[in-house]
């Protein structure tokens, strides 16, 4: 990463050729404060919006012996070029060079110095005294405290150093000037505190223009943020809301098929306890064809065809007794009139069996089996119609 470095210059003096020599502090320990876009132009740490991105330098990167050698024979420019300066570019950017004798001084790096260039020596002699190293570094993104105790966001490591400009105003701060006996008086410059991050920083009245600016815009991001979250949560709420109600709605559909399932296994249970078996069917039959024949012992012309068991005792009943004997009575008490009747009519047929031949005639033995067969296909049918009120046990 390409940045720039500012300092000022001492002990200026002129040579026969006219050329302006000085020995100058180029650069310094500590904390250097940078612009977001300057140290993170592409946002990939998160600090390009940064008003203030506040970089150490540990002195053991600043004096270490690579670090220390490239200050040595670099070219010097008036301002910062575009580009860094090389080989192809440097008649177009130089207006001196530094020396070899590249040493420390406390906190600071000196080097000496010659301007070759007669509008930049004059220049410097009108005032324009702070130099500002361009260099490339490494700059490894995270927290942490100097031994000094002051908080940084960002280390710089592999200094390499590429020019030394002239400047107006140097990052490094007065320290890092060109100088001479008869230094012009500075001018008072009004600053102003603005506090970026929880911490108080005095900017002129440009720098505090543009801090707040981006401190605005950074409100202005959070708000659309929070309208966007806002927004998404409506939406994520709706859905899911549509979503318990399409489940509802199917939940409620499936229990009405439930519903309509249940109630045909209930019909089919009812139809299956309908079903008789084999062994249940002869006795219905032979219970039909008992009550058949007793109702006929009873009295020979009862008609019982297409009448449940009830009816037919009730019809004997009528036959033996007349309407009377039935009329407003429960069905209990015809049944037992009938077992009465049938009993005396068992009686009569036992105490004069000829009497029961002359009366009623010989009945053949197919003539018996066709009873019996007549009985049987009339309790189905009435069994299909609903009317008999034979049970198995």
């Amino acid at each position: 990463m390409q940045l720039f470095d500012t300092v000022t210059l001492d002990g200026l003096r002129r040579t026969q050729d006219g050329y302006l020599v000085a020995d100058a502090r180029v650069a310094r320990t500590g904390i250097q404060l940078y612009t977001g876009l300057e140290v993170d132009p592409e946002d990939k740490h998160g600090l390009r919006d940064k008003a203030v991105v506040r970089v150490y330098r540990p002195e053991e990167e600043v004096f270490a012996k690579d670090a220390m050698h490239s200050y040595a024979y670099r070219p010097v420019t008036e301002d910062h070029p575009s580009d860094m300066v090389t080989a192809d570019n440097w008649k177009e950017h130089a207006v001196g060079q530094t020396g070899g004798e590249v040493v420390r001084d406390g906190e600071f790096v000196r080097v000496p110095l010659v301007l070759m260039d007669k509008n930049a020596i004059a220049k410097v002699e009108g005032g324009k005294r702070e130099l500002s190293m361009g260099y490339s570094t490494e700059l490894k993104f995270q927290d942490g405290v100097t031994p000094q105790g002051e908080q940084y966001d960002a280390i710089q490591t592999s200094l390499r150093m590429n020019h030394l400009a002239v400047v107006s105003a140097a990052r490094g701060g007065s320290h890092l000037k060109i100088g001479d006996k008869s230094q012009p008086k500075e001018k008072d410059m009004t600053l102003k505190t603005v506090t970026v991050d929880g911490i108080p920083v005095e900017v002129t009245d440009q720098g505090a223009t543009v801090i707040n600016t981006l401190q605005q815009r950074l409100v202005d991001a959070g708000k659309k943020f929070a309208d966007v979250e806002t927004a998404h949560q409506t939406k994520l709420a709706d859905a899911e809301k549509a979503h318990a109600a399409a489940i509802a709605e199917k939940d409620k559909a499936l229990a009405a098929k439930d519903a309509d399932l249940a109630k045909k296994d209930a019909e089919i249970d009812t139809l299956k306890g309908k079903i008789v078996d084999g062994a249940a069917l002869d006795k219905l039959v032979a219970d039909r064809a008992d009550l058949v024949a007793t109702a006929k012992a009873i009295a020979k012309d009862v008609k019982t065809e297409g009448l449940s068991d009830a009816d037919i005792r009730k019809a004997a009943v009528v036959a033996k007794l007349g309407d009377a004997a039935v009329k407003d009575k429960a069905q209990a008490y015809i049944d037992a009139r009938f077992d009465i009747l049938a009993e005396d009519a068992k009686k009569a047929m036992n105490a004069d069996p000829f009497a029961n031949v002359v009366r009623d005639g010989l009945t053949a033995a197919s003539d018996a089996d066709k009873g019996v067969t007549d009985a049987y296909t009339q309790m189905i049918a009435d069994m299909k119609a609903g009317k008999t009120s034979a049970t198995v046990n």
